[in-house]
């Protein structure tokens, strides 16, 4: 798994952006929108670091910050029109690459391997 997500990671030699502010944008495009502490306990990381991470985006104009509707001390975050477009790009670099590789393989292989994402959907649910 290890060598596989280092393969997917080198599809973004001309990154624009880091893989923690790729993660968020990913977190709110599958997961919508919601507050920083939701968008922190979401991606595992401490309110303060996903503050500093949101303020990038936003610098970028990759996410948009409006205020929460009933709560006046909190934040809705956002995925804005250009950082859907990134993720977009990300993810077609990657599936191209996956295409290929897996266009090599022989249809007892690719069963074996869709057993194998169920398997590890599982292992990773929540």
């Amino acid at each position: 798994m290890v060598r596989l997500t280092r393969h997917l990671r080198g599809r973004r030699a001309d990154a624009q952006i880091s893989l923690t502010q790729l993660s968020v944008l990913a977190t709110l495009r599958r997961e919508g929108a919601m507050t920083p502490g939701a968008l922190a306990a979401k991606e595992r990381v401490q309110p303060p670091s996903m503050t500093r991470v949101i303020a990038s985006l936003s610098d970028l104009r990759l996410v948009v910050r409006k205020p929460h509707p009933t709560d006046g001390r909190q934040i809705i975050v956002s995925l804005a029109d250009a950082g859907r477009a990134l993720i977009e790009d990300e993810t077609n670099a990657r599936e191209a690459w996956m295409t290929e590789r897996l266009s090599s393989l022989g249809e007892d292989e690719i069963a074996v391997l869709t057993k194998a994402v169920v398997i590890m959907k599982q292992l990773v649910a929540e």
